[in-house]
Order: structure tokens, then sequence, then C-alpha cells
């Protein structure tokens, strides 16, 4: 369990404002990923406290930078950074411990948390909601434009999820998703041919009345 920076009390798994002192602490990168502020006010403000968002720098393989609130911690990436950050503190994952995701997602969930759309600070238009991974219970905040926004402990939350094999889980299934979709496209039924007024064929989903009408007409102009 995480504990406050400022009164070391300890911190629930789901909250990042403690209770004794009230001060909120950045769960997410605080001594977990080495950031520095490269910019204390860039041109984007936070969604939820419309203050100036920072630019900060994490220390990974190369250079990598992303807007953080400095009063609610909420984190904002580029399209397809927040998987490069995923990959880069959680990787070499090769089993599942689905007990533990299970337990991850009940105990991180924000059951009383207010359902609050918010809008994009790129274009500010209002971002969907989506589940991240489809099951991943971090429910993040999508501008399919400019990018995902995270409120602080969500991050953690992913982390966590992903080191007990969550990524793994969601591949599989995704994997065999598409393997039955494959499978029904191979077994749906042929549509039947019958023939239309000038005896050449079509292609229609006919019933067998109508296939009865269409041959009885044909007998009929045939003997006539």
């Amino acid at each position: 369990m995480a504990s406050c920076r400022s009164c070391s009390a300890p911190l629930p798994s789901n909250i990042n404002r403690c209770r004794y002192c009230n001060i909120r602490n950045d769960v997410d990168l605080h001594s977990k990923n080495l950031h520095s502020i490269a910019t204390k006010k860039s041109n984007l403000e936070c969604p939820h406290c419309e203050e100036a968002l920072q630019t900060i720098t994490l220390n990974l393989k190369k250079p990598f930078y992303i807007e953080r609130c400095k009063s609610c911690f909420g984190l904002f990436f580029d399209p397809g950074e927040i998987d490069i950050l995923l990959e880069s503190s959680v990787s070499n994952i090769f089993n599942i411990n689905l007990p533990l995701i299970t337990n991850i997602n009940k105990d991180r969930y924000k059951k009383n948390k207010k359902v609050k759309y918010i809008k994009c600070p790129v274009c500010q238009i209002l971002m969907n909601r989506v589940n991240f991974s489809h099951k991943s219970g971090v429910v993040i905040d999508h501008c399919k434009k400019h990018g995902i926004w995270t409120d602080n402990g969500e991050i953690t939350h992913l982390m966590e999820w992903k080191k007990a094999g969550g990524e793994l889980l969601h591949s599989q299934v995704k994997e065999k998703e598409e393997k039955n979709q494959k499978k029904q496209k191979k077994r749906s039924p042929r549509p039947s041919l019958v023939y239309d007024s000038y005896h050449y064929p079509q292609q229609s989903n006919t019933t067998e009345t109508d296939i009865l009408i269409a041959v009885s007409t044909l007998i009929y102009k045939l003997f006539k």
C-alpha cells in the first residue's frame, strides 16, 4: 500500500488524497518513474481543474513527454504513448493470474465515482469513455484524434493489471474471438439460386413459398 508523501499515512488503493492531512499524492509517477518538469505551464488545460498543464519528461529509453496537472495529477497522453509507458514499465509477462486480475480490478475500481464526460485538452470536444483493453477495469477518456486522459491512480491500476497478465489475457480473448468470427463466415449458408422472369439465375434470400411460385410460373410459361 502506498503512503502519503506528507504525513506517511497509508493511502487506500483507489484514492490519492490523504484522509489525515488532506494532501493529494502523485501515486502514478512518484517512486515509479523518474521524471522532471520540462514546462511549468503548457498551452493545454486540465479538463477537471481548468488549470494549465505541466509538460513533464519521463526518463525512458528515449525522450518521452506527457502533460500532467499539478493539482489533481491527471495525465494526458498523445496517441500510442500510454502503450509505450506500460511496455517500458512492465514487460516479459508470460503467465495469467486470473484471481489476481479480478482482485486488482475489484480493489481499485472506484464504485462511487460520478460519471463525468470531460473535454479533450486539445480540441475541447467531449471525449469518449472507454474501458482500456475492454476488460482492464480502467475507464479512460479517449479522443481518437489527440489522445487519452487518465485520472491519477489509473496508470498504477493498469501497471498492476498488466503485471498480473491482464494484457496477455486480452490478447488471447481477442484472438479467440477473431477465430470464431472466421469460422462463422465459413459456415454461413450460400444464398439460393432462383430464376427471374428472363430465366437468368440470380442470388436472393428467398423463402420456400417464393421458390414454389417461381417454379409454377416457369412451368406455366413452358406448357401454355
